[in-house]
């Protein structure tokens, strides 16, 4: 059993168990439209219903990518990874939200939200700037300035109880209530793009590493349990769509034969506007069948439905999507932490600085040049070659030559690394250069309510 934390200093890497176990999906190259090189390297391993996104994309309809940023430290690569992930998003038509959780920093790590937003605005949205994200596509709030997500994540709170807490994040009892409310927070900041206010009902993809995976389950639980309308497989084929009767729905949804009469009516006229013809609505079984409805047909059927609930007064709240990508290994092969400056290259890194980190980084090469010329080295453990692959290189073709040469030992662990100093050096130059040049567009990130 596969033990996934987010909080947790030591992470899992056995990818093929996790999709297996946490009921992932496999990236499929083919479907990703401009894959990236993360797609293309096979970083970014997996899914739940990336799908959503990538119809809406093809569709020209509005989607969105959220992320969040904990302001107490120094940004690293491993950031960086996920924020090319957010541009792509952002370069295929999505809008991009992301959470300062000022908040989480303040009762979990004792920060000040004064701190909080100078270490966001200096440390983080300046990166962003020079990162090449659109200053009129991105959206940046802080969470102590933006009620409802709190509110949501109070809301959301009594959908869930102490022991799905404990299956999902392994809670016990003496567990900081603080990392118990955070998970409900970070439930609001997910799915309150989706209110009128930020941006309306459309799907949004949250990219991740597999260690936030619990937030995304517990997200998507949530959502789902909001729903008045769900979709289901149909044993004998197609959908099947079923109405949720709860407290808060009971006298819309619920009721006399004529009310449910007339809610079936409503859903087959939201049916009909997709085009189905072949609609079996059994309001007394409390079903509508669609036989010839497909996989692909969920999606848009989902979204019908949820403007349906919300123009009945519902949430009509979609399930996140997301992604995962592998861990970038750390400078001494173990996990990359902020915490730990040994194990990371951090985005203001002076050069000197960087360059004696990777000097003294863990190699794949062999104890001597005559064994690595006899034996070659090993990529695949070796830190300078996996940042190539993860950051530094673009060109696929030569990453490639470079991995022959090393495993063939044409290439010695000291001159791999020099390559990737060399390539670090030029991008962290530019990184700074871009930070001073585009200073000015920080506050242009900003929401309305975080400036």
């Amino acid at each position: 059993m596969v033990d996934i934390n987010p909080w947790s200093s030591e992470v899992s890497t056995d990818y093929e168990r996790i999709i297996e176990q946490f009921g992932l999906e496999p990236i499929s190259l083919s479907q990703i439209p401009n894959p990236s090189l993360h797609h293309r390297r096979g970083i970014i391993f997996a899914h739940r219903e990336l799908g959503n996104v990538l119809q809406a994309q093809s569709r020209g309809e509005a989607f969105g990518v959220m992320t969040g940023l904990m302001p107490s430290g120094q940004m690293h690569l491993g950031h960086k990874m996920v924020i090319d992930q957010v541009r792509w998003f952002q370069e295929q038509g999505a809008d991009v939200t992301i959470a300062v959780a000022d908040l989480e920093a303040n009762a979990t790590r004792g920060y000040s939200l004064s701190d909080c937003r100078k270490i966001a605005l200096e440390e983080y949205v300046s990166n962003y700037v020079a990162m090449g994200l659109d200053p009129e596509r991105t959206h940046i709030y802080f969470q102590s300035t933006r009620p409802i997500v709190q509110r949501m994540g109070f809301t959301l709170g009594k959908r869930t109880n102490l022991s799905e807490f404990e299956a999902i994040y392994g809670f016990k009892g003496d567990t900081n209530l603080a990392h118990v409310q955070a998970p409900l927070v970070q439930a609001g900041d997910i799915l309150h793009p989706q209110l009128e206010e930020y941006g309306g009902l459309r799907p949004i993809v949250v990219p991740v590493g597999v260690d936030q995976d619990p937030h995304l389950r517990l997200c998507r639980g949530l959502a789902g349990k909001t729903n008045w309308f769900n979709v289901n497989d149909r044993k004998n084929g197609g959908l099947r769509i079923t109405v949720s009767v709860m407290d808060e729905n009971q006298n819309i949804v619920g009721g006399d034969k004529a009310t449910v009469k007339g809610v079936f009516a409503r859903i087959v006229d939201a049916l009909k506007g997709l085009g189905y013809s072949d609609i079996m609505a059994d309001a007394k079984h409390g079903i509508v069948d669609l036989p010839a409805a497909t996989q692909r047909d969920r999606y848009p059927i989902r979204m019908s439905l949820l403007h349906l609930e919300r123009s009945m007064g519902g949430p009509g709240l979609l399930q996140p999507s997301s992604t995962y990508h592998r861990f970038a290994v750390g400078m001494t092969g173990g996990k990359m932490s902020s915490s730990m400056p040994e194990t990371t290259i951090f985005l203001n890194e002076d050069l000197k600085k960087m360059e004696k980190k990777f000097k003294r980084s863990f190699s794949g090469g062999q104890a001597t040049v005559e064994e690595h010329r006899r034996l070659g080295g090993n990529p695949d453990i070796d830190v300078a070659f996996q940042y190539l692959n993860f950051f530094f290189e673009q060109d696929d073709a030569a990453l490639e030559e470079v991995r022959r040469g090393y495993v063939a030992g044409d290439i010695l662990s000291g001159e791999l690394k020099q390559m990737t100093i060399d390539k670090a050096a030029t991008w962290l130059t530019e990184l700074g250069e871009m930070r001073d040049q585009n200073a000015h567009l920080v506050n242009e990130f900003l929401a309305a309510d975080a400036r």
